[in-house]
């Protein structure tokens, strides 16, 4: 996964795809959602443990279910 800013990112389509060896498709929109969720939270977890975000207890979270 590449993150490119969208002027470039058809040039770096075209690019990875005269490589035969790369195999490029593009994400959608669920799937990029999910990843920058994901991406979130481990940064939040980082945060944690570098102690600069306070953790919350377990049982808090399955309680607001």
């Amino acid at each position: 996964m590449l993150d490119i800013r969208d002027n470039k990112a058809a040039f770096m389509m075209e690019l990875l795809r005269s490589f035969p060896f790369v195999k490029t498709s593009p994400l959608s929109e669920e799937k990029a959602k999910l990843i920058g969720e994901i991406k979130e939270a481990v940064e939040n977890l980082e945060m944690v443990r570098s102690g600069k975000l306070e953790a919350r207890p377990a049982r808090d979270l399955l309680d607001e279910l």
